[in-house]
């Protein structure tokens, strides 16, 4: 699976290059006159129980920058939600069963050292990426829906290469430095508590394809989450 979620990468970073897969960014504003307006984090939840903070639905108008503040608040608040954490002690569960990545080994203490091994990666991508780096390079770490009046085809697209498209400050786009790097930077803090047979360079790079792939799904996820609401359950929101 990881090797497959690495391939996959190593193919969409060849199309980002030629330009197949880029499309437009919003921008801060249709005519460069609208005044921008602050939006705070999404407090609506996908199939009402995930955390949605880090989007911003109603996209296409003027939308002020995060302040350094903000940016670290939302870190803060994907880290500590109660779903995320759950999500951690799953995963735990998971890999405990034939003493899986991280190789602890078996029983109740391994299975703490799993949960904590696991909220403590969450923990340091979030710090890094949405913390550090965003505010570093100037970088808004939210994902900013492109919505219904786009075909699915090209929102699918859209979803994907906002994982190396990332909308500046200013309101242009730019590399997902801040994403990446970030990613890059968690995985390699977690050498500083992941045993020695979980430090090799595969069980990195896997683990680079699986973060990916789920900022992947979670675009999609968000992209997406409000049309479903919209035919379900009558609700407004675009």
């Amino acid at each position: 699976m990881a090797s497959w979620c690495i391939r996959w990468l190593l193919v969409y970073l060849v199309v980002a290059a030629t330009g197949l897969a880029q499309d437009v960014l919003p921008v801060s504003s249709a005519d460069g006159m609208a005044a921008p307006v602050v939006v705070p984090l999404n407090e609506e939840r996908i199939a009402g129980v995930m955390p949605d903070y880090g989007t911003v639905r109603e996209s296409h108008r003027a939308i002020a920058p995060m302040t350094a503040r903000e940016k670290w608040n939302l870190g803060w608040r994907e880290t500590i939600d109660p779903y995320n954490i759950a999500s951690a002690a799953l995963t735990a569960g998971t890999s405990q069963g034939g003493n899986q990545t991280p190789k602890y080994g078996e029983g109740g203490v391994n299975f703490v050292r799993r949960f904590g091994a696991s909220q403590a990666d969450f923990a340091t991508q979030n710090f890094f990426s949405a913390g550090v780096f965003a505010n570093l390079l100037h970088q808004d770490p939210r994902y900013f829906r492109m919505g219904p009046q786009s075909s699915i085809v090209r929102r699918v697209v859209y979803c994907l290469d906002r994982l190396l498209i990332a909308r500046q400050d200013s309101g242009k786009p730019a590399f997902n430095a801040s994403n990446i790097f970030g990613i890059i930077l968690g995985i390699a803090a977690s050498n500083a508590y992941y045993p020695a047979a979980s430090r090799t360079g595969s069980v990195m790079t896997g683990r680079l394809g699986t973060s990916m792939m789920g900022g992947a799904v979670g675009n999609v996820l968000s992209e997406f989450w409000p049309d479903v609401q919209r035919k379900l359950f009558h609700k407004k929101n675009d």
